[in-house]
Order: C-alpha cells, then sequence, then structure tokens
C-alpha cells in the first residue's frame, strides 16, 4: 500500500516536530492542530488515501440524487520556522478507522520520517469531574522518562497512569515501537459534557503547546470561542436541570387533599 502516500511537495527542513490528530471526545485534538494550521498558515504538501483505511457505511442524497461514496481526508502539512531550524508537519485526519488505526499510524510516521520528525505530539481529552466554568488543567504522557522531565517545566499534571483511547493514543505508541519521541497533552473536559466540542480544553493544551514548541500563535479567536462555548455550556445545563424537575420532582402530598383542605 506504499501508493497510499501522495506527496505534492517534498520540503527539505533541517529537523521537524509533528502533530498528529484525529477526532475524539470534545474534538479537543482536531480543534488544537486545524487552529495551528489556520494561524501558521501551514501549506499542504500531501495527503494519505483513505481506500485502504476506510469502508463507507452509506451514502448521501442531494435534490433526491445519490451522490457518490465520500472517504474521509488524512491530509499533511508544513510550516517553515523562520525563527529556528526545527519545522512543523501536521496530520490532520477527518475520522478514525474502526480497524485498521495501527496501519494507518504506521503510514503517518513513515511520512514524517521523509521530513526528519525527531519527535511528535498528539492532544486528547481527560474526563473529570471538573465543571465547566473551571479552567481545565492539562495533563501530559511521554514516551520517556527524559520528556515526562521536561513536562514538569510547565504546570503540567502527572497522573501516573492512565489510558488514552484512540489513535491519539495508539500513535504515541506505535512511534515508541520505532524509536521515535513522542508526547501526548490532554485537557480536562467534564464529564457530563464529553459529546460536546471543548474548545476550553483545547485552548489550554494550545497554551502549554507553543511554549514547548517556542512559537507564537495568537490565541484570542480561541479563547473568545472558548467563552462563546462556556455560555453555550450554560444554557444546556440550566434547559436539562428544568428537564430533570419538571419530570422528577413530585409534590410531598397528594394533589386530591391538597384542594380538599382549601375548600
Amino acid at each position: 500500500m506504499k501508493d497510499a502516500i501522495k506527496l505534492y511537495k517534498e520540503p527539505r527542513p533541517k529537523t521537524c516536530d509533528l502533530i498528529a490528530a484525529w477526532p475524539g471526545i470534545g474534538n479537543v485534538a482536531l480543534i488544537v492542530a486545524q487552529y495551528m494550521k489556520d494561524k501558521l498558515n501551514a501549506e499542504q504538501i500531501g495527503e494519505i488515501e483513505p481506500f485502504n483505511f476506510f469502508d463507507p457505511i452509506g451514502v448521501r442524497v442531494k435534490d433526491n440524487i445519490i451522490e457518490a461514496p465520500q472517504f474521509p481526508e488524512n491530509k499533511v502539512y508544513h510550516w517553515h520556522n523562520p525563527s529556528s531550524n526545527r519545522d512543523i508537519i501536521l496530520f490532520i485526519g477527518d475520522e478514525q478507522p474502526s480497524s485498521k488505526g495501527y496501519e494507518l499510524a504506521n503510514y503517518v510516521l513513515d511520512v514524517s520520517q521523509k521530513f526528519k520528525v525527531k519527535k511528535v505530539y498528539t492532544c486528547a481529552a481527560a474526563i473529570t469531574r471538573i465543571h465547566h466554568s473551571e479552567k481545565p488543567k492539562v495533563w501530559g504522557v511521554a514516551t520517556n522518562q527524559k520528556l515526562i522531565e521536561t513536562l514538569r517545566k510547565y504546570d503540567i499534571v502527572l497522573r501516573g497512569e492512565l489510558q488514552i483511547a484512540g489513535l491519539n493514543g495508539l500513535f504515541l505508541g506505535v512511534a515508541k515501537e520505532r524509536g521515535i519521541e513522542g508526547i501526548c497533552l490532554l485537557g480536562e473536559v467534564p464529564m457530563y459534557a464529553t459529546r460536546i466540542p471543548n474548545p476550553k480544553a483545547s485552548l489550554a493544551i494550545l497554551g502549554v503547546m507553543t511554549k514547548i514548541l517556542d512559537i507564537d500563535i495568537n490565541l484570542t479567536e480561541l479563547a473568545n470561542l472558548a467563552k462563546e462555548s462556556d455560555e453555550e455550556m450554560k444554557k444546556l445545563a440550566a434547559e436539562a436541570m428544568e428537564e430533570f424537575i419538571e419530570r422528577y420532582t413530585k409534590p410531598v402530598w397528594p394533589q386530591e387533599e391538597e384542594e380538599e383542605e382549601e375548600e
């Protein structure tokens, strides 16, 4: 399946860091990667063909006409760092494969090694009992103890033992198999809001990641989006509470008795 890798351009950086992202809880990783891509104006240099990793399970219909099957995109971007010799490669996948994640991870690393990637980064959600109004902390894990000591410099929570589901976690395990260093940063997400996009957790991660990578990205737009998300979350929480009260609370005495006493 080597023909699955399509490169339109082949920059020749001295060395690179890779940031890889797939959808996950709160879309935390995708928000981070897409925001970085946009703000850095990273250039698309290639893609990994999806046909060997995904099977369409349906089709879209527009104006009663069936459209051709759609496959998720797996795009590769490059950003040249003008202030150092360490560029950034971004891999952004629209979807996680149901059964061939290990193979896809290896393909992404194949592409990365073409550009002399020395360290890989992923992001994920850390599901906790945090309230949505609180500032989320950032957890960190790494492929070796040396990187753990690096994380200690950035006020990152080190939880010791945890499991990271999906490709945002598996990818680092595959990187370690191949002798490539890696770090995963996890932003805290409320237990009751795992199905809602969480730019606040992504903002917390980016605040740390930009320091680790020593790059300057304007986070104002994401901060504003996080505030809007907080307001929407507050509204949804209020609606859920109203529905709960209406459905599950009852008078402590029968309604008929109350009416008789009033007479």
